[in-house]
């Protein structure tokens, strides 16, 4: 792990282009930028960019190693979200009422309680799909964030009725909204009146805090609470090492939090998911089989890999309290580390023929914890990860009971920025045919070819 140390700052080496050349080929082409400089300089390169200044930006699986697992009292989190979300969200805290906050929402999110959402999610996942056409292309994004929505809505909020509806209706423009603000100077949020961006997202958050404060009162109110399964209600029933409960404004924050970290990122890979499969119609026959046969097998291996070649976050930022000696390198304090998902998933180091879409390559082995990192690491590891999977896989296993995925010739569909999360720029594009039912699976492993790029 980095260290703290007196020694002479060391930055490592980076461009010596003007720093506004630099910060526009960050914002507008950031991995195709930081993927240049990482061929010229090395997994450790310095970027002059503005806001941030010297930024270092980190590919190596040993130096992230470093990052992921050195105190955070030493190396914090820095994020634009904590703003966009507010002081009570985990994008805000650090140090100690960050490992707080973590260990009371650890238990909703992990063991036997997975199980008590797949039913739920396997239930909107039936609704939804039920109103896809026949036979003619269509983006599946939007389905996929209904699906996501209304999964975390009833699993976290503990939504359902008029409060499931309202929210329905509130939060796919309010997070869209609040994505693209969050990657945008702090003056792009400020309120400068009406139909100004800041105005129009205090407006969503207003009525966001009067759906959620109802939800509260109903829940509290409500004479089954200590058997409820939703997080809203184990949030209320937990409290902090002191004893004191989390506070309605905290609560509402982390609420909004979660969803943001959980709706778009899981329904733009799920797009992604379907964008890959109907240009692979091996895999898809492989999947249909497995699927059909109980299994699963090859189906979170192609997730993992789904999220290895098309992450749908491209990087995570830390920020030096005090100077660290990082590898080789001294890093003042103050400064930013850019830790580069995309730059580790795509190196042929990591990953040998890292251009190939291959799931087999996690077929019977699992990610490395330093090497495939879409949900970071450390301390700052997305909580929610194992219901994400758990929701991916429940949505996918349906999606294939249900439907013939029609494979396509078709170009690859290119990444497009949603603000935080990259999407496929055509929405993940699909046709699909309504399953007939199945004496048999339709192929299996043996008769299999490996997939192609």
């Amino acid at each position: 792990m980095a260290e703290a140390t007196t020694d002479p700052v060391r930055f490592p080496p980076g461009p010596r282009l003007p720093k506004a050349l630099q910060g526009l080929g960050f914002v507008t082409a950031r991995q195709q930028s930081m993927a240049l400089a990482g061929k010229r300089f090395g997994p450790a390169v310095t970027l002059n960019l503005p806001i941030f200044g010297k930024a270092v930006v980190i590919s190596d699986p040993a130096l992230i190693k470093d990052v992921f697992t050195t105190n955070p009292e030493l190396l914090g989190l820095e994020s634009n979200l904590g703003a966009v979300l507010g002081p009570g969200s985990s994008f805000s805290l650090n140090g100690e009422e960050h490992r707080q906050r973590r260990k009371l929402l650890v238990p909703p999110f992990h063991g036997k309680r997975m199980k008590t959402y797949e039913q739920l999610i396997e239930e909107e996942t039936l609704r939804e799909i039920a109103t896809w056409p026949e036979g003619v292309e269509f983006a599946t994004l939007e389905s996929m964030m209904r699906i996501t929505l209304s999964a975390i809505l009833r699993a976290v909020f503990g939504a359902q009725g008029q409060a499931l509806d309202d929210l329905r209706e509130l939060l796919p423009p309010a997070v869209l909204l609040g994505s693209r603000l969050a990657v945008l100077p702090p003056l792009a949020r400020r309120d400068f009146g009406p139909g100004t961006p800041g105005r129009r997202l205090r407006d969503f958050r207003r009525r966001y805090d009067v759906i959620v404060q109802k939800l509260v009162d109903d829940a509290r109110a409500d004479p089954q609470l200590d058997e409820r399964s939703d997080v809203l209600s184990m949030m209320l029933r937990a409290c902090y090492d002191d004893g004191s409960p989390i506070t309605f404004e905290h609560l509402a924050d982390e609420l909004l939090t979660l969803l943001v970290a959980g709706h778009e990122t899981t329904a733009t890979t799920l797009a992604w998911t379907v964008e890959r499969l109907r240009r692979h119609p091996r895999l898809l026959e492989r999947l249909t089989a497995e699927v059909d046969a109980g299994g699963s097998d090859l189906l979170q291996a192609t997730i993992w890999e789904v999220q290895r070649t098309r992450p749908v976050i491209d990087a995570t930022i830390r920020c030096t309290r005090t100077r660290l000696r990082l590898g080789e390198w001294v890093i003042p304090e103050g400064r930013t580390l850019i830790v580069s998902f995309t730059q580790v998933h795509d190196s042929e180091t990591n990953f040998p023929a890292a251009d190939a879409f291959d799931p087999d390559r996690f077929t019977d082995a699992k990610p490395d914890t330093y090497t495939w990192i879409p949900y970071g690491g450390g301390v700052r590891r997305c909580i929610g990860a194992a219901f994400a999977n758990m929701e991916m896989m429940v949505t996918l296993r349906t999606l294939l009971q249900t439907f013939e995925l029609v494979p396509t010739q078709a170009p690859a569909e290119k990444r497009q920025s949603r603000g935080i999360a990259n999407a496929p720029k055509h929405g993940g594009l699909a046709v699909v045919h309504r399953r007939a039912p199945r004496a048999e699976p339709a192929a299996s492993r043996a008769d299999a070819v490996p997939a192609t790029p």
